[in-house]
């Protein structure tokens, strides 16, 4: 069934915020200092291209709640907020609840990428 919902998924939108993430993350990457956020934005990109049967698991430390901070007031709010409301209009439909949910998803993990694992569920 994931199978599936990644193929909608991917025609309906996926492929464009993956190519977003993409270019967001080669842009910080450019810079030595930039590099740590830019494997984070490579990392929500492979997420966002497929997001059905993966989970994110979260390992705390202070080093990933610094970054997370700085994240959060460089790029992380508005990424969030964007997936927020990706998610609202998709509740409106009974056809895009799960999306919605997935949508959800991606933005906990947009908002706080460090520290964040993703991993398939079996």
């Amino acid at each position: 069934m994931s199978c599936i919902g990644n193929v909608i998924w991917f025609i309906f939108g996926g492929f464009f915020g993956w190519v977003g993430w993409m270019l967001v993350g080669i842009l910080w990457s450019i810079t030595i200092i930039g590099l740590p956020i830019g494997l984070q934005c490579f990392k929500i990109a492979t997420m966002s291209l497929a997001p059905f049967g993966k989970e994110v698991v979260y390992e705390h430390t202070n080093t990933s709640f610094l970054l997370n901070i700085l994240w959060i007031i460089l790029s992380g709010f508005w990424l969030a907020v964007g997936h927020l409301i990706s998610a609202v209009i998709l509740c409106i439909t009974i056809i895009g609840i799960p999306f919605a949910g997935q949508s959800l998803k991606l933005a906990q993990v947009s908002f706080m990428p460090f520290g964040a694992r993703i991993e398939r569920v079996r």
